[in-house]
């Protein structure tokens, strides 16, 4: 009885909905009987009495608007097509596009795989001291992580068999004799390098190829003591073109013994040399004459804030052996690393005659120096026919 009862309920509430529903159904079937209608007449048989009422005016300006209106279609047709072929060609565009970017993506994640399984298979103390190392108080706000990460020059994830061998020692004992692998992965990007848990050799044997380097009382004893007024500048007279006491700290790059840095020490100048050990103990002479030495390559760069130097000087090692990009970045890391007003000493430039104007002096010109001294002439050691050049410049970052 229940579901009788609830069944009857539905039924009545269900009739009105049903009533309009046919009502709807049967205005539906009106219109389209009247429709049909009106297209037998206008297109059958007894359709020469609608167009019989038509005078011959209304015919014609019938006629001209369908032909315009079958005009303005065909016109959005070709549109349409045209459109049509677009996207099609911009698809075909998208889905190259994003084949293209899955498989540099690929590429990045192999490469990025193949890096981490180098480093899991190299040795222990390598992957100890790339780190990276869990601060022991957790999160720093002032480091902005809870994490130390040591920096290792990017370049050295592609030397792995070498870094490897860098980094094969015994704990806590004597480290290899490997000056010169080390130097080599320095030249090759690898810089800096990892710190090691061994001991340095105190005695190591040196290679001497460099002639009179060190003979601190032959060629380096009158070095930048006088003016000629052509490419040999005198220290003093350097020095003559700022206010006394303005230049007080300098960098020389690629300084040898450090026959310059001592030099300016004589007149209250303290100079940082930077320099590697490729033919012989540099950084440690430079050194035993209580000087500051640095051992970087060309490539890193300046470890100095910006507008902090009062002087920077090199000699020889800026030269064409250098490839022009990387020349232009060192350029600029000068000028970085200079205080306003502060002094560029490019001492004995050397290129080839036909690179003069068309490389390196519009390069100069874009860092944006300014010109105190400028002396070019040949240098006679490489023999006059082969069009080798020296520059000798003084140059000044502007104040302002």
């Amino acid at each position: 009885m229940g579901n009788e009862t609830h069944d009857q309920q539905y039924s009545k509430k269900l009739q009105p909905y049903g009533h309009s529903q046919k009502h709807r159904l049967k205005s539906i079937m009106l219109v389209i009987l009247t429709n049909l209608v009106t297209i037998y007449i206008l297109t059958g048989p007894l359709s020469f009495l609608y167009h019989s009422s038509l005078g011959p005016r209304d015919s014609n300006s019938m006629l001209q608007e369908l032909n315009s209106t079958k005009a303005q279609l065909a016109a959005t047709n070709s549109l349409l097509s045209e459109l049509h072929h677009r996207l099609n060609s911009s698809n075909l565009l998208v889905q190259a596009l994003l084949i293209d970017l899955t498989r540099q993506q690929e590429k990045q994640s192999n490469s990025a795989d193949q890096n981490q399984v180098t480093l899991k298979v190299g040795s222990d103390e390598l992957t100890l001291a790339l780190g990276p190392h869990k601060l022991p108080f957790g999160y720093s706000p002032r480091i902005g992580s809870a994490e130390i990460h040591i920096p290792v020059g990017a370049s050295c994830m592609r030397f792995h068999e070498e870094l490897n061998q860098y980094m094969a020692y015994e704990v806590g004992g004597e480290c290899p004799m490997d000056d010169v692998l080390a130097q080599r992965l320095m030249l090759k990007g690898c810089e800096p390098l990892p710190r090691r848990r061994c001991h340095p050799k105190k005695n190591k044997p040196g290679s001497f190829d460099c002639k009179n380097c060190f003979d601190l009382q032959g060629e380096e004893r009158s070095k930048w003591i006088f003016d000629d007024g052509g490419l040999d500048f005198g220290i003093d007279q350097v020095l003559a073109t700022k206010a006394a006491g303005t230049i007080r700290i300098g960098l020389d790059i690629g300084g040898g013994t450090g026959t310059f840095a001592a030099r300016m020490r004589e007149r209250n100048v303290i100079i940082i040399t930077s320099t590697l050990n490729l033919d012989g103990p540099f950084n440690n002479i430079i050194a035993s004459r209580g000087l500051v030495p640095m051992h970087i390559s060309i490539s890193q760069r300046f470890p100095f804030f910006d507008n902090t130097l009062d002087i920077v000087h090199s000699m020889d090692v800026l030269s064409n052996w250098i490839p022009d990009t990387l020349l232009e970045f060192v350029l600029y890391d000068v000028y970085r690393v200079l205080r306003p007003g502060g002094l560029f000493w490019l001492d004995h430039f050397f290129c080839f005659g036909s690179q003069l104007n068309k490389t390196y002096v519009p390069m100069l010109d874009r860092i944006g120096f300014n010109r105190l001294r400028w002396h070019v002439g040949t240098k006679l050691d490489s023999g006059v026919h082969k069009n080798v050049l020296y520059i000798s410049a003084l140059m000044e970052k502007p104040m302002t």
